[in-house]
């Protein structure tokens, strides 16, 4: 996998993760955290179709536990 792939999907999942937060916290603009949620929902059903190519059977519980929480 290239390395800026890498790093895409880790910033997208890091400002995803604060999306969620944000909204809690500082009471500002909560009407998008549904779409922080879905977007890293999106993260982790791609992450199971990579994962269920490459044969990494053991990542895709990890995948689907994630993908259920956003």
């Amino acid at each position: 996998v290239p390395l800026e792939l890498l790093r895409f999907i880790g910033i997208s999942e890091l400002l995803g993760g604060i999306r969620l937060i944000i909204p809690s916290i500082f009471r500002y603009k909560p009407q998008l955290t549904p779409l922080a949620a879905f977007g890293l929902f999106i993260i982790m059903v791609l992450a199971f179709v990579y994962h269920l190519l490459k044969g990494e059977n053991s990542a895709l519980i990890f995948n689907t536990i994630l993908g259920t929480i956003a």
